[in-house]
This record gives structure tokens, C-alpha cells and sequence, in this order.
């Protein structure tokens, strides 16, 4: 029962990553109604900003607010330079820009970088939380800022994320009234590359820092926003913390998911919700007049 539960905690904290990558996938797809295959590359890269800062002798609260603020216009110029131009293009076109990007991120971090492991700092330590063998002081703290980045308030109560979803869902419409619809998908980029900035941080003292740390954390971020729903930024939280504890459990209920295997769970996740529910279990079913 100990071992349980000292699983059931690991997954949560875990979890808490995968779910702010799929809030940042969902923020995308709120934007453009695509997913960004990216997302996890320029979560890396802004983690590696805020190790350069550091290493320039910036403290960790600089570096992270600094590589916070750099992704968010990072995420928007990629938007407007890179993306505007396709984006009445075929999907096909704008799949195969994601995955450019994607290598290009990758290749630009290991040119610079070298893809050699780094160390990462947590300024809150590997200590156990409140000397509790289930959980540490730093992944409470990647739990509670995976609560606090909640999107569904945002996206249901203010005007700008009410504009985001109109932009996305009808932008003939919102430009009727007013939206600048340009400016709403950017502005999606930009929160959504500094939530995966977030996120990068956070996982980087885990999982060390190079080029290829969040490929692997990609795809289970995908597996959350799939199961919670693209469109539902509580359904990706959910979703994270779902598929965090799954990837755990499998290990002792299902003895042949050994280390190398955990990413079959992800992918099986993905499958059966898109065989059984494909809209994912908290989206919002929408009347579209034909």
C-alpha cells in the first residue's frame, strides 16, 4: 500500500508537467485550431535561456522571469513571421512548418548548447515536503503552479480570452465585431510559449537539461490534451494529472512496462481516446448552423 501511494504521489507530481504542456498545447489549438508539435522544443529552448542568464550570473528568479517574458515574445514573433504567412495555407502545409520548427529548435539548442546533460537548480530542493516521503518541496510547487496556470476562468469570464475563442472558432464573425484576430492568435502563441517556458523549468532539475529533454514530456502532454479535450483547459490539467498517474500505476499493475515502455501508455492513451471519444472527455459540444 505504501509503494501505492508513494506512485500514485510521483504521478501527480509528474503529472502537474504534462498537464501544463497540454495547456499550452490547448492554447494553440484555442488560437489556430491546430497543435503545435513544437511546443516541447521551445519549452527547452527558453529552459536553456534561463540557464544562459544564470550562467551570466543572473539569480534563478531573474533568469526565470527573464526566459518567461523572452517566450512570450519569442512566442509571438514566431507567430507573425513564421506562421502568418501559411495560415490560410493547406493543413498539410502548417503540419509541416510545426515539424521544421520543431528540428530547427532542436538543432539551433544543440549548436549552441551541445547536447551534452547539464545540471538544473530548483531554488526549492529535493527535500521531502514537510518530511513526507510521498512528495518533495519541488514537486508541490510544480503541482500548485500547474493550478494556478488554470486557463478556464481566463477563457470563459474575461474579454480577451472570450475574442481568443471567437478569433479561433469564426474569424469572418469576430471581425465584425470588432476583434482583431491577428492579435488574438498572437497573443495565443505568446501565453502559450511561456506556459511551456514554465513548464521547462520546472521539469529541467528532474530530467537534467539538453536539447532532447522534452520530446519524451511532448507527447504525454499530447496524451493529456487528447484525453481532457483541445478545447477544454481544465480538461488538459485533468488530463495531466490522469496520465501522470497512469504512467506510474502501469509499473506495478502491468509488470511488462518497465522504463523504455512508458511511452506506449501515452500512445495507447491517445488511441483509445480518439476510438472512443475523440473530442476528449470535457469538450464542449458546439452547433455549427450548415
Amino acid at each position: 500500500m505504501e509503494l501505492l501511494w508513494q506512485q500514485v504521489a510521483a504521478g501527480f507530481a509528474s503529472g502537474a508537467i504534462y498537464a501544463c504542456i497540454a495547456l499550452a498545447l490547448v492554447m494553440i489549438y484555442q488560437a489556430i485550431g491546430h497543435v503545435n508539435f513544437a511546443q516541447g522544443e521551445m519549452a527547452m529552448f527558453s529552459t536553456f535561456l534561463a540557464w544562459q542568464l544564470m550562467q551570466w550570473g543572473f539569480s534563478y528568479w531573474i533568469a526565470f522571469i527573464g526566459a518567461v517574458g523572452i517566450s512570450f515574445a519569442a512566442g509571438i514573433v514566431i507567430d507573425r513571421l513564421i506562421f502568418k504567412p501559411v495560415r490560410a495555407g493547406p493543413v498539410l502545409t502548417q503540419i509541416i512548418m510545426f515539424v521544421g520548427l520543431l528540428t530547427v529548435i532542436n538543432s539551433v539548442a544543440g549548436f549552441i548548447w551541445d547536447f551534452t546533460s547539464k545540471p538544473f537548480p530548483s531554488p526549492f530542493g529535493a527535500n521531502p515536503l514537510f518530511g513526507s516521503w510521498l512528495i518533495s518541496t519541488h514537486q508541490a510547487v510544480m503541482i500548485a503552479v500547474t493550478f494556478m496556470l488554470l486557463l478556464y476562468g481566463f477563457f470563459r469570464y474575461t474579454r480577451v480570452g472570450l475574442a481568443m475563442q471567437s478569433a479561433a472558432e469564426n474569424p469572418a464573425s469576430a471581425k465584425l465585431v470588432g476583434i482583431r484576430v491577428e492579435w488574438m492568435i498572437a497573443l495565443g502563441w505568446g501565453m502559450a510559449a511561456s506556459i511551456g517556458a514554465v513548464a521547462g523549468l520546472l521539469i529541467a532539475p528532474i530530467v537534467f537539461l539538453e536539447p532532447n529533454m522534452m520530446l519524451g514530456i511532448l507527447l504525454y502532454g499530447f496524451a493529456a490534451a487528447v484525453l481532457g479535450g483541445l478545447s477544454s483547459p481544465g480538461g488538459a490539467v485533468f488530463g495531466g494529472f490522469a496520465v501522470g498517474i497512469i504512467e506510474n500505476l502501469s509499473g506495478i499493475f502491468i509488470p511488462v512496462v518497465g522504463a523504455e515502455m512508458k511511452l506506449t501508455i501515452a500512445l495507447l492513451i491517445i488511441i483509445s481516446v480518439l476510438v472512443i471519444k475523440p473530442t476528449g472527455l470535457f469538450s464542449v459540444n458546439q452547433a455549427e448552423r450548415v
